[in-house]
């Protein structure tokens, strides 16, 4: 039986109770970090933490004391005896009234943690037909309002992919629905800036600094969504789970001109994983 920390207990999940009018569930008031465990340890601790606090001081909310989720962390993983897992925190708004307005009562906190199932080395993905708003409250922060998420990452499954990524409202490439987005053209690593909306993820942040650490010219830059169609020798995601994954089609679009993944890709993945043996809080 899965054991979770919440609001600093060790529970089982089936004995969890949130409340019905936890601002989370009523209106989606949270953010969260989900962190990579290998061999039992979570990776990049420092930059999800710090990611956490960004997004809780975007929302004006409070977060735990860093120490404090590192055990709580701790104590899930021991728990349910995880070694590659998946670890996801989440904070919300806490108790309040049946609509948009916050309470007074202290955010609700969640630790909770699954085993990892590996992702494969490539994935198809499509364009989703809904725009990211790239001016919004919200933009750049961790949210649990997830509700697009969902529907686009359905809309890709339905036509045989496996992520979905969204234009912003100007026509640019933006983000997926879980990782963020490069194309590599003529031996160039490009990627969205955050004024293209999308979230700053932090294995994207690493992978820039590795091809900078390997020599492979890198920049950020408003891309035009077309360039995922026309104008890429290769494209891939990033994320904490996913790591880097080759795309190996956009569906009704395009079709890499080699077998995905491609040279720069599979550099970058390997160069990754090295990162992840020799340092686990990069």
């Amino acid at each position: 039986m899965t054991t979770v920390w919440l609001d600093g207990e060790v529970v089982e999940e089936a004995a969890a109770r949130i409340s019905p009018l936890d601002h989370g569930v009523l209106v989606g008031d949270g953010v969260f970090e989900t962190l990579r465990v290998y061999g039992g340890v979570p990776f990049a601790w420092r930059r999800h933490l710090d990611r956490l606090g960004h997004s809780a001081a975007g929302l004006g909310l409070a977060v735990p004391d860093r120490d404090l989720l590192k055990a709580a962390a701790r104590d899930v993983l021991d728990a349910n005896a995880l070694a590659e897992a998946r670890l996801r925190i989440t904070v919300t708004g806490g108790l309040a009234p049946l609509g948009s307005e916050r309470g007074e009562s202290p955010p609700t906190v969640i630790v909770a943690a699954t085993e990892m199932r590996p992702w494969p080395p490539t994935t198809a993905v499509v364009i989703s037909p809904w725009p990211r708003n790239e001016r919004g409250a919200t933009v750049g922060l961790k949210t649990i309002s997830y509700a697009e998420n969902v529907r686009a990452l359905a809309y890709a499954r339905e036509r045989g992919a496996g992520e979905a990524i969204f234009p912003n409202t100007g026509g640019e490439l933006c983000e997926a629905t879980g990782s963020n987005v490069f194309v590599v053209q003529r031996g160039v690593v490009r990627t969205p800036p955050a004024s293209a909306g999308c979230l700053l993820g932090v294995t994207r942040a690493l992978v820039l600094e590795l091809c900078a650490e390997l020599g492979i010219p890198a920049e950020e830059m408003a891309l035009s969504i077309g360039v995922l169609a026309h104008a890429s020798d290769e494209v891939f995601l990033t994320s904490t789970t996913r790591e880097v994954q080759g795309v190996s089609e956009v569906v009704e679009s395009w079709k890499p001109p080699a077998p995905a993944p491609g040279p720069v890709t599979a550099r970058l993945a390997a160069a990754f994983s090295a990162l992840v043996a020799r340092d686990l809080d990069p």
